[in-house]
């Protein structure tokens, strides 16, 4: 019978590699993971024990970008098949819920989303899931970047919520995987003028060739007032979008204060529980404040973007593990230096 070996977090930088049984499928989809990508939040859980709502309570199987091959299915699946290339959308929505029945499901009340305590994870060798959250891969893109779909899809929902479109001027705040793909994203919906920030200049380099017209290096001494003043001194003008994609107060304060009248503050990364803002002077100016929570119905979009070559992940895709050593991926994210990391089972 075939291992499953799976990287299991017990704790704050407790991360153990252990064999596991075979995940037994009833009426889902068995599929053998080829590679799974190291995320934001998979970072904080790893190194918090909590990211946002989620709070680690029993130990997990870490990982939600992953990619893989159907080996067996349930008697009731359709439309797969054993053999089929699979990017796996990490979530398995109650779908009886109000938010469920009224097509958010990304706000669904029991989720079941991968990595989360109840819900295992994508980083093992063999995983079972929902059929119709399992996306075919076009022929033409790798397992890496079917494993990658998984972060632009959440950046297609934040430009969604956002109301990119065609000439409009955007800040992102943060450079990270999640930043640098929403400047992608809204590159190929039309934006016409993206700026970035980050305090790590090595990502910044990166955005600047993955599609940012813009760069901006924050240092610690900067005021918010001098951030503001250096974003709109660099676009020539207010940011119609500001996109915090990186969690921080200070990022949240920027947005709210730098983004022209009437625009929109999307907030995507995930912060502290509480953070303190200038948000009388947002409203008064009537600027729309926005979350973005994971995805919503943006896996077929993504696919289908990188399948047209519309956005390219191949560059975005910067450094490579193997399961065996996902502690030392781990703690090399944390250095900041990587963009996007897989694991490969």
């Amino acid at each position: 019978m075939a291992n499953n070996y799976a990287a299991v977090l017990y704790g704050p930088s407790d991360l153990r590699i252990e064999k596991l049984p075979m995940p037994e499928i009833n009426d889902n989809v068995l599929i053998k993971i080829d590679c799974c990508g190291i995320c934001g939040s998979d970072l904080k859980i790893y190194s918090t024990g909590k990211c946002g709502l989620v709070n680690l309570t029993e130990p997990v199987i870490l990982g939600h970008e992953g990619a893989g091959v159907v080996v067996k299915m349930g008697s009731k699946v359709a439309g797969l098949a054993v053999g089929d290339r699979v990017a796996i959308e990490p979530t398995q929505p109650c779908r009886s819920c109000e938010l469920c029945r009224c097509g958010r499901y990304n706000l669904c009340y029991d989720p079941n989303y991968c990595s989360t305590p109840g819900s295992p994870g994508n980083l093992c060798q063999y995983y079972k899931h929902v059929a119709d959250y399992c996306h075919k891969i076009p022929d033409n893109l790798s397992m890496e970047e079917g494993a990658a779909v998984q972060p632009l899809a959440i950046a297609i929902h934040a430009c969604n919520r956002a109301g990119v479109k065609i000439g409009s001027t955007l800040v992102v705040l943060g450079a990270g995987p999640i930043g640098v793909l929403c400047a992608m994203t809204a590159r190929a919906m039309g934006a016409t003028k993206i700026l970035l920030t980050d305090v790590v200049e090595s990502r910044l380099k990166t955005a600047k060739k993955l599609g940012a017209d813009h760069t901006l290096l924050v240092k610690k001494e900067y005021s918010d007032e001098e951030v503001v003043a250096r974003i709109t001194d660099t676009l020539g003008t207010a940011p119609d979008i500001t996109v915090d994609a990186c969690g921080f107060a200070s990022a949240q304060r920027v947005a709210m204060m730098v983004t022209r009248s009437g625009g929109t503050v999307l907030v995507v990364g995930i912060g502290a529980e509480s953070v303190q803002v200038p948000l009388t002077g947002a409203l008064l100016r009537e600027v729309d404040v926005r979350g973005a929570y994971r995805l919503l119905n943006s896996y077929p979009q993504a696919l289908a973007a990188v399948s047209s070559g519309a956005i390219d992940l191949k560059s975005f895709i910067t450094h490579h593990f193997p399961l065996q050593k996902s502690k030392e991926a781990m703690e090399f994210a944390k250095t900041g230096e990587p963009m996007k990391i897989i694991i490969h089972m």
